[in-house]
Protein backbone atom coordinates (compact mmCIF):
# COMPACT_ATOMS: atom_id res chain seq x y z
CA UNK A 1 0.00 0.00 0.00
CA UNK A 2 2.82 2.12 0.89
CA UNK A 3 4.88 1.99 -2.14
CA UNK A 4 1.38 2.63 -4.25
CA UNK A 5 0.87 5.88 -2.60
CA UNK A 6 4.69 6.31 -2.89
CA UNK A 7 4.27 5.54 -7.03
CA UNK A 8 0.90 7.72 -7.40
CA UNK A 9 2.68 10.90 -6.03
CA UNK A 10 5.33 10.17 -8.20
CA UNK A 11 3.37 9.77 -11.37
CA UNK A 12 0.91 12.77 -10.38
CA UNK A 13 3.87 14.83 -9.99
CA UNK A 14 5.75 13.68 -13.50
CA UNK A 15 1.95 14.28 -15.09
CA UNK A 16 0.76 16.96 -13.02
CA UNK A 17 1.75 19.96 -15.18
CA UNK A 18 -0.18 19.10 -17.48
CA UNK A 19 -3.50 19.36 -15.50
CA UNK A 20 -2.70 23.54 -14.66
CA UNK A 21 -4.51 24.42 -11.15
CA UNK A 22 -6.26 21.19 -10.69
CA UNK A 23 -3.14 19.98 -9.24
CA UNK A 24 -2.13 23.22 -6.82
CA UNK A 25 -5.31 23.21 -5.83
CA UNK A 26 -5.12 19.36 -4.63
CA UNK A 27 -2.03 19.94 -3.29
CA UNK A 28 -2.79 23.03 -1.50
CA UNK A 29 -5.87 20.89 0.35
CA UNK A 30 -3.56 18.19 1.06
CA UNK A 31 -1.43 20.68 2.73
CA UNK A 32 -3.71 22.00 4.66
CA UNK A 33 -4.31 18.91 7.07
CA UNK A 34 -0.57 18.55 8.03
CA UNK A 35 0.96 21.80 7.07
CA UNK A 36 4.02 20.73 9.43
CA UNK A 37 5.19 17.83 7.59
CA UNK A 38 5.52 19.42 4.67
CA UNK A 39 7.36 22.28 6.38
CA UNK A 40 10.09 19.72 7.51
CA UNK A 41 11.49 18.57 4.12
CA UNK A 42 13.69 20.78 2.81
CA UNK A 43 15.53 18.75 -0.12
CA UNK A 44 15.27 20.68 -3.43
CA UNK A 45 13.42 19.60 -6.09
CA UNK A 46 16.50 17.46 -7.54
CA UNK A 47 16.92 15.67 -3.98
CA UNK A 48 13.52 14.80 -4.10
CA UNK A 49 13.36 13.12 -8.39
CA UNK A 50 16.90 11.42 -7.51
CA UNK A 51 14.90 9.87 -4.36
CA UNK A 52 11.55 8.87 -6.04
CA UNK A 53 14.26 7.44 -9.08
CA UNK A 54 16.02 5.08 -6.38
CA UNK A 55 12.76 3.86 -4.85
CA UNK A 56 11.36 3.24 -8.08
CA UNK A 57 14.45 0.71 -8.72
CA UNK A 58 14.44 -0.35 -5.57
CA UNK A 59 10.52 -0.59 -4.31
CA UNK A 60 10.70 -3.23 -1.63
CA UNK A 61 13.80 -0.94 0.02
CA UNK A 62 11.18 2.06 -0.22
CA UNK A 63 10.75 2.78 3.30
CA UNK A 64 14.62 1.96 4.24
CA UNK A 65 15.78 5.10 1.40
CA UNK A 66 13.00 7.37 2.92
CA UNK A 67 14.18 6.87 6.82
CA UNK A 68 18.27 7.00 5.49
CA UNK A 69 16.91 10.64 4.33
CA UNK A 70 15.15 11.38 7.51
CA UNK A 71 11.72 11.16 5.72
CA UNK A 72 8.79 9.63 6.69
CA UNK A 73 6.28 8.08 3.60
CA UNK A 74 3.91 11.34 4.58
CA UNK A 75 6.81 13.76 4.22
CA UNK A 76 7.79 12.19 1.00
CA UNK A 77 4.66 12.13 -0.16
CA UNK A 78 4.22 15.79 0.82
CA UNK A 79 7.15 17.16 -0.82
CA UNK A 80 6.17 16.14 -3.98
CA UNK A 81 3.46 17.79 -4.23
CA UNK A 82 4.38 20.45 -2.82
CA UNK A 83 7.30 20.45 -6.16
CA UNK A 84 4.36 19.62 -8.34
CA UNK A 85 2.43 23.38 -7.13
CA UNK A 86 5.39 25.37 -9.58
CA UNK A 87 5.88 23.98 -12.92
CA UNK A 88 9.55 24.76 -12.63
CA UNK A 89 10.23 23.13 -9.92
CA UNK A 90 8.42 19.99 -11.33
CA UNK A 91 10.58 20.44 -14.36
CA UNK A 92 13.57 20.20 -11.86
CA UNK A 93 12.32 17.24 -10.37
CA UNK A 94 11.42 15.67 -13.78
CA UNK A 95 14.52 15.73 -14.98
CA UNK A 96 16.45 14.81 -11.96
CA UNK A 97 14.14 12.10 -11.76
CA UNK A 98 15.03 11.07 -15.14
CA UNK A 99 18.57 11.50 -15.00
CA UNK A 100 18.72 8.89 -11.85
CA UNK A 101 16.21 6.03 -13.73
Amino acid sequence: MKKTLIAIAMTGLLFGCNKGTTSSSNATNSNNNVPAVAQQTNLSPEDLGTLGAEIKKHPKDADKILTDKGLTEQQFVKAVRKVSESPEDSKRYTSAFKKAS
